[in-house]
């Protein structure tokens, strides 16, 4: 795709993405400011008292963002609401596992522990982490990575959080608000793009290459920029596709994302395990994860492959879930194909039924 078509397509995204109606008002942010979609019986006055707390700022609102009729505010309107205006409260992020090695300013995480504005948390090459904000988000950081909490803090009276982000090395996965109660400001910064987001799951890789940012939910607004130059206008990126962006801030494609792998039950091979599927066009290589939960929020080991031909393995007995991604010829992660399997090799009768170990659990082979 040539770059003409790509910076067409991303535009006809945006276009697509902002013009959609959305489930929940407050919509991200923008730069310096808080984005708030108008809805139906919305007033300038309620929305300077829910948000700036001084339903006075009424009048600064409506000339900021040129309202001739403040009493017929048109819905859909992107109301900008600088984040100047809107008083914070301190926040905090809270480990909620940890696999492997990992640390913060040099300190071992441990899940429950909480993690302060301006942190950086460090994954080692066997390490994975997921943090908690304050409204429910989740960010989980893969093995060999650095992230600084830059911005943590809470909008007062409201649940919404503004959170930034920096990746400084590596990949970060993010959901953000599940509750579908809208997003303040949460954005995710590397040297060459800005990625905010209005709701989302998504991930962020940053690399000496570039940046690539996927979108497995809802969308983001990326602004690509050059290293230490004032990111570029927004272009939003929808639900299943991709950006690539170079080491110098241009974006190079954008494209959809590879369909997930037809992931066939789990089955033995060894002392681990192995999943049967075709192979997925466009892919390059593949990336399997396991995690503890279907959502790989907690996940435990990672490896990349040249083909279909997989292994994987969990830490111990228990149900885990195993998820396979297709990487194209950009590096863009496709979508996740899942299957759960056991943990342990549990023996069995010539009935198929698990034997008993006498104390309320099961026997229990070795291999995992």
């Amino acid at each position: 795709m040539s770059r003409f078509r790509a910076l067409s397509l991303l535009a006809l995204l945006s276009w697509l993405t902002l013009s959609a109606p959305a489930n929940s008002q407050p919509a991200g942010s923008l730069g310096e400011d808080f984005i708030y979609r108008v809805r139906h019986g919305d007033t300038l006055i309620e929305l300077a008292a829910q948000y700036t707390r001084n339903q006075g700022n009424w009048g600064q609102l409506q000339k900021l963002n040129a309202i001739v009729t403040p009493e017929r505010l048109p819905i859909g309107l992107e109301l900008h609401i600088p984040l100047s205006m809107i008083p914070v409260r301190d926040a905090l992020a809270r480990v909620v596992h940890v696999s492997g090695q990992a640390d913060s300013n040099g300190q071992a995480l441990q899940p429950g522990t909480p993690v302060k504005e301006g942190s950086t948390v460090v994954t080692a090459p066997n390490g994975f982490v997921t943090l908690e904000l304050a409204d429910g988000s989740k960010l989980t950081l893969p093995s060999d990575g650095a992230v600084e909490l830059t911005r943590l803090r809470q909008f007062e009276g409201t649940a919404l959080t503004d959170s930034v982000i920096n990746v400084r090395r590596g990949s970060v996965e993010s959901s953000v608000a599940p509750g579908g109660k809208g997003v303040g400001r949460f954005e995710v910064r590397t040297p060459v793009a800005v990625t905010g987001v209005r709701g989302t799951r998504f991930r962020v890789q940053s690399g000496a290459q570039g940046v690539h940012s996927e979108v497995l939910e809802g969308s983001v607004r990326l602004q690509p920029h050059a290293p230490g130059a004032t990111p570029a206008k927004p272009v939003a990126i929808a639900e299943g596709y991709g950006a690539a962006i170079g080491a110098d801030g241009n974006v190079s494609d954008v494209r959809p994302l590879l369909q997930a792998p037809r992931l066939g039950k789990p089955v033995r091979a060894g002392s681990g395990w192995t999943s049967p599927f075709a192979p997925v066009a466009g892919a390059q290589k593949y990336l399997v994860r396991v995690s503890r939960d279907a959502d790989g929020s907690l996940p435990v080991s990672s490896a990349s492959f040249p083909g279909n031909d997989i292994r994987f393995s969990a830490p111990g007995p228990g149900t885990f879930y195993v998820s396979v991604r297709a990487v194209d010829s950009l590096g863009l992660h496709g979508q996740d194909a899942v299957e759960t399997f056991e943990g342990a090799n549990s023996l069995m009768t010539s009935f198929g039924l698990s034997v008993g170990s006498g104390s309320g659990g099961l026997v229990t082979l070795t291999d995992y």
